[in-house]
């Protein structure tokens, strides 16, 4: 028996802010939409994976969403380490950085935190 991971999910407080946070940080694109009264669900990817991050939008959440402790991340590797450092950091949205460890963390508009780390040299 076999398991692919496909999608995971994030609950976002503003679905506009959000899809351009990851559109910009990461160039993770629209791919579907899920919509009726009382949520929206946007499925965002790039052409280097099939993996797929969910957005959901829930129209009766108004308080912000409790993270805990921000303990949990999802991971993104890139072949250009030093540019999307530099892209990062005039965007604004790197909160921790390990430097002995080579890597670093963004934070989207709702606190989740989503870790670069350099392609294997």
């Amino acid at each position: 028996m076999n398991f692919k991971m496909v999608h995971e999910n994030y609950n976002v407080s503003d679905l506009e802010k959000s899809l351009a946070f990851y559109k910009e940080a990461l160039g993770l694109e629209e791919c579907r939409r899920k919509e009726n009264e009382n949520f929206t669900i946007v499925y965002v990817k790039n052409d280097s994976s099939d993996f797929e991050l969910e957005l959901t939008w829930l129209k009766d959440h108004p308080q912000k969403y409790d993270l805990g402790e921000c303990e949990f991340h999802l991971a993104f590797v890139t072949d250009d380490y030093e540019g999307a450092y530099k892209k990062h950091s005039e965007m604004g949205c790197i909160c921790f950085e390990n430097k002995e460890m080579g890597i670093y963390f963004i934070e989207d508009p709702d606190g989740y935190w989503l870790e670069i780390v350099p392609a294997k040299r």
